[in-house]
């Protein structure tokens, strides 16, 4: 299968900021070494149109992402300083999730070895996400009529509180959140399903809780598309989780919600969602847990 990347565009940070902005290169490279996928087979797609963007964020927020213009409390609820380079990289990242989600309806499943910016929401950026890629390339796959009934699996530490203000008032969107409860952000808004875990959950209370909420958001189906945000941030050591899954516990939790998806028949299009571990080989190890996941679950899957 091929798999989706932005790598190269990399934007301007402060000193010791915890974005984790060397990981994507790291990750691409580890990807290649122990052969998940060939180099040739890890794609840059175009920067996306503003225009896409604008199918889900406000023509006032696609204009400061575009020009600057933020705030100083805006660029603080964005944890990022704007730069051109970062918009530039926010189109691109988009356009990998664009792109995966389209690789998901063709084959079946489909990865950017990123995305999963699930804090932004109709008019605003917040939590380092610039825009939603979720809610531009489900949009966009609406709008090209590649499928209409979609469900957001959102499995990062953090709930997608942008995710679940986009789709509140959309009855072909389902939005799962299973998220540590005491964590960021502290003002949300309301997920179809939100499960909210204890501080220190372990990886059996937290695969439990997860096989439970998958089974109340298959009810809601049939979908035609599955977005999985696949957190490295629920790991017992990051910096940002507040839970307490291993890295077995975390690649169980991505083989659960792959193996689910398959026996629904739904295309699932992975994303990575956060990962602040303090030192990033770890985030890159887990990463790479729930990349050999996709792929053997490429092998397993009949293209469409």
């Amino acid at each position: 299968m091929r798999l989706w990347a932005h790598d190269r565009f990399l934007f301007p940070l402060p000193p010791r900021h915890r974005f984790p902005l060397g990981k994507y290169g790291l990750l691409r490279e580890r990807v290649v070494e122990l052969g998940l996928a060939a180099g040739e087979s890890i794609l840059e797609p175009a920067a996306l149109p503003w225009e896409d963007l604008a199918l889900v964020h406000s023509p006032a927020l696609v204009e400061r992402v575009r020009r600057g213009g933020f705030t100083r409390r805006e660029e603080q609820a964005l944890g990022l300083p704007w730069s051109p380079e970062l918009a530039e990289r926010a189109r691109r990242a988009t356009g990998s999730t664009v792109e995966a989600a389209l690789d998901a309806l063709e084959e079946g499943i489909g990865m950017n070895l990123g995305g999963g910016t699930h804090h932004a929401g109709h008019d605003v950026s917040r939590g380092y996400c610039l825009v939603n890629d979720v809610a531009v390339a489900a949009a966009c796959a609406r709008r090209e009529e590649w499928a209409e009934r979609v469900l957001v699996i959102d499995c990062d530490v953090h709930q997608g509180d942008g995710t679940a203000e986009l789709f509140a008032l959309d009855p072909d969107t389902f939005t799962l959140s299973l998220h540590c409860a005491l964590n960021y952000p502290f003002a949300r808004a309301r997920s179809d399903l939100d499960v909210d875990l204890a501080r220190d959950t372990g990886d059996d209370a937290y695969l439990a809780a997860l096989a439970g909420a998958l089974d109340r958001a298959f009810e809601a189906g049939p979908f035609d598309l599955a977005f999985y945000l696949a957190g490295a941030d629920p790991w017992e050591g990051d910096a940002l989780g507040r839970l307490a899954l291993t890295k077995v516990g975390l690649r169980a939790r991505d083989d659960l919600v792959l193996e689910r998806l398959g026996a629904e028949g739904v295309p699932a299009c992975v994303v990575l969602a956060g990962g602040y571990a303090p030192d990033v080989e770890d985030t890159v190890e887990i990463n790479l847990g729930t990349v050999a996941a996709v792929t053997e679950r490429a092998r397993a899957v009949p293209a469409r």
